[in-house]
């Protein structure tokens, strides 16, 4: 729940920061003259943007956190718990890669299961991969919604 309050502050301060934007484009809108006109839409851009990325951005993570409530209601929820740390607290990076390849083994078994991409994303993100972490997390999102219709 803290991060998801830190997440709530974060989102309030970039939505006040891009009214605050917005309004500084109106005002350039506002003055009539080519150049200041064209800087004001071209800054306007940048709100409604800025927008749009906070909008899938809540999204995502809501999608995602339905998903973590569900898997821990089934007791599927990965544990990694009693993997090895360095002392910054990160997975020992041979017991990353050793879960990792054990998630995607468990995947290639049941490929359409969202569960085990869900799974996987997890792994990805503790191997240090967040790019595919996102991408594999989008897919479990993906199969468990085409599964509920």
């Amino acid at each position: 729940m803290k991060a998801r309050n830190v997440a709530i502050v974060l989102t309030a301060a970039v939505a006040l920061y891009l009214v605050l934007l917005a309004g500084r484009a109106i005002a350039l809108l506002r003055t009539g003259e080519l150049v200041p006109v064209l800087l004001g839409a071209g800054v306007l851009v940048l709100p409604l943007l800025g927008a749009w990325m906070l909008w899938t951005t809540w999204r995502s993570g809501n999608q995602i956190q339905r998903l973590a409530r569900r898997l821990e209601a089934e007791g599927g929820l990965p544990d990694v718990s009693d993997l090895p740390r360095r002392p910054s607290g990160r997975v020992d990076r041979q017991a990353a890669d050793a879960w990792f390849e054990e998630r995607r083994g468990e995947l290639e078994q049941q490929p359409d299961d969202w569960r085990r991409w869900y799974r996987l994303a997890y792994a990805y993100d503790i191997a240090g991969d967040r790019r595919r972490a996102r991408a594999t997390m989008r897919k479990a999102v993906e199969l468990e919604a085409s599964a509920e219709t």
